[in-house]
């Protein structure tokens, strides 16, 4: 229903990692909650376990992943007004998305995990980064909502709550895990529980219209506008100066013979001057 309110309202163009997250999360649900149900019966159990445990954690890794693209992607659109801070933002998200990897990928490389152990490790210790970091924004966005032209019903708004909450069942769900093995508690309520509010808060800012952003007009003292200005100055090219001596073979002959002329004619008149001073005195 939500991947056809996105097509329907033509966002998904612009939310193309919702759209790829939504679809994985689709995927993974539709082969792994038939085998739950299969493997009692029809499907050998320990088949079905192995298709079960690959397909949920190769989602889960892809679900940090695009979750990461879509914080970054929402940034973007968040930030579209000002265009400094929206270069200089992300710069710094990419570099912290980068350093999240790499600590993620540090934490998951210990002596006694390897194979299969490893790749789980390193996948929960990247899903909680992407976790860490959508709140990060979704607390930005929550301050920024205002200056940046935006309101509680724009759509910006909305997936970043959503994402909101999946971070925070996805932390705790994450901690829980790590103390009990048992997938049928309450948690697993709650888990399915936040993953249908989600779904049905980005429907219902997807379903209808979303309201035109407003023109962003900031005080000169604004904060904004000053780091605007700043970030703007930072990446503008400041352009080159030749300092020394340059030698004839860096010009071409046309530039030379340019020069020569240039030569001539100043030579010629600094000549003519003390004639006809001669002649005024005269």
């Amino acid at each position: 229903m939500l991947v056809f309110f996105l097509v329907r309202s033509k966002a998904a163009r612009k939310f193309g990692y919702l759209v790829a997250l939504l679809c994985v999360r689709l995927t993974c649900s539709a082969i792994c909650l038939p085998l739950l149900s299969l493997s009692r019966h029809t499907v050998e159990r320990h088949a079905a376990y192995q298709v079960y445990f690959y397909v949920y954690w190769i989602s889960y890794a892809l679900e940090a992943i695009f979750s990461l693209l879509l914080v970054y992607s929402i940034f973007k659109l968040a930030m579209a007004p000002l265009k400094g801070l929206q270069t200089l933002g992300m710069l710094v998200f990419r570099w912290v998305a980068a350093i999240s990897v790499a600590v993620a990928i540090g934490v998951a490389v210990t002596p006694h995990l390897s194979g299969v152990n490893f790749m789980v490790a390193m996948i929960t210790q990247l899903q909680q980064t992407s976790s860490i970091l959508t709140l990060c924004l979704l607390l930005f966005v929550c301050f920024a909502i205002r200056p940046m032209g935006l309101s509680y019903r724009s759509r910006i708004f909305g997936v970043s709550l959503g994402l909101g909450f999946l971070a925070t069942i996805s932390l705790v769900n994450s901690a829980w895990i790590s103390h009990n093995a048992n997938m049928y508690s309450t948690l697993s309520l709650i888990n399915g529980g936040a993953v249908g509010l989600t779904l049905l808060i980005w429907s219902g800012y997807f379903a209808f219209p979303e309201p035109k952003r407003r023109i962003i007009t900031l005080p000169t003292t604004s904060p904004f506008l000053r780091w605007n200005q700043i970030s703007m100055a930072l990446g503008d090219d400041p352009g080159h100066v030749a300092v020394g001596g340059i030698p004839p073979e860096l010009f071409a002959p046309a530039e030379l013979e340019v020069m020569r002329r240039a030569s001539a004619k100043m030579a010629a008149g600094a000549m003519d001057v003390p004639a006809s001073m001669h002649s005024l005195s005269a």
